[in-house]
């Protein structure tokens, strides 16, 4: 159960030493993840969609389920629909007008498409008014259907070709040690979250602010820093196909995912609100990566600059809401 903290000044502690904890949590599970995989001989593409991708959202499963227990849905929703437009105008962008993307729509196709539908399903969700039980099924079961397929047809084209021996595997830690890395960046989540959660929920009060504003803005961006570390590793090592993977099946792990799981767990209400602002931007932003890797199959630092801008005018209208 999520404390309550009487004092702003323990509320400001909480919220920051929540994060914090997230942070390492999640760092730690990505490096697991990554090493797991890198073992396994994932191409670094896959490793974006999928590893680092579900490294990187858990920040927003743990915290998305701690406040949706705790009766605050409002800052489950906001954050997931918060951190789909973080990732895109905000990290993707940095990361863009840091080193222009390269971008294949056709090795991302199939991640697109499921991306924009479960957008879509959203808001007609939204439209409905809640979220039940049997949607959060349905998005649940995709992903994982999707993760498989997609580890099943890499296997399929990497046992078609010579495969050599690779030295450095032999060099990797041993299972045992991924596993601990994975089970404590776990722990650290699940504690982060709680304080998160605590010291959001009493900031909101204290500024008077909804807890959909908070979830949109303050925890949407607290929980994509790792997206912004794992994409700023990516740029130092030259690996475009796992940062734009990273993005892509990050957004679409927050989708199916973390409103799957929550829903499951318990399911919940969706603010009707989102429909005139959020949800249209969070679509949006998912669309306009379409016509950049079909057509431009990049994007430039004016690109990064435009979307920067969207942005940063998103959030300008929040917070004056």
């Amino acid at each position: 159960m999520v404390a309550n903290f009487s004092s702003t000044w323990f509320a400001v502690f909480a919220l920051i030493s929540g994060l914090l904890l997230l942070l390492a949590g999640g760092e730690s599970l990505i490096t697991g993840a990554t090493k797991l995989a890198a073992r396994l001989g994932m191409s670094p593409l896959l490793i974006g969609l999928t590893v680092v991708a579900f490294g990187t959202s858990m920040p927003e499963l743990f915290v998305s389920i701690n406040a949706t227990i705790g009766g605050h849905p409002d800052i489950m929703f906001g954050n997931v629909v918060g951190s789909n437009i973080a990732n895109i105008g905000l990290i993707l962008a940095l990361s863009a007008i840091i080193s222009p993307l390269a971008v294949c729509y056709h090795r991302l196709k199939v991640e697109f498409i499921l991306l924009i539908a479960a957008s879509l399903v959203l808001v007609a969700a939204t439209v409905y008014g809640s979220f039940p039980r049997g949607l959060g099924l349905v998005f649940s079961s995709t992903l994982f259907a999707y993760t498989y397929v997609a580890y099943r047809l890499e296997n399929k084209v990497k046992n078609s070709k010579s495969v050599h021996f690779d030295p450095e595997n032999s060099q990797q830690p041993s299972y045992i040690v991924i596993a601990l890395l994975c089970v404590i960046g776990l722990v650290l989540m699940w504690f982060g979250s709680d304080y998160f959660i605590a010291g959001a929920v009493d900031l909101a009060r204290f500024f008077g602010l909804s807890e959909l504003v908070i979830g949109l803005t303050l925890a949407a961006v607290g929980t994509s820093l790792p997206e912004l570390a794992s994409c700023l590793s990516a740029i130092r090592k030259n690996e475009a196909d796992m940062l734009v993977g990273n993005i892509v099946g990050s957004n679409l792990f927050n989708l199916l995912l973390v409103l799957g799981m929550t829903a499951l767990i318990k399911p919940f209400d969706l603010p009707p609100g989102t429909l005139v602002r959020d949800l249209p931007v969070m679509t949006g932003l998912s669309m306009v990566l379409v016509p950049l890797a079909l057509f431009r199959k990049r994007i430039s630092r004016v690109d990064g600059i435009l979307l920067l801008v969207v942005y940063c005018g998103y959030i300008y209208v929040v917070g004056s809401m």
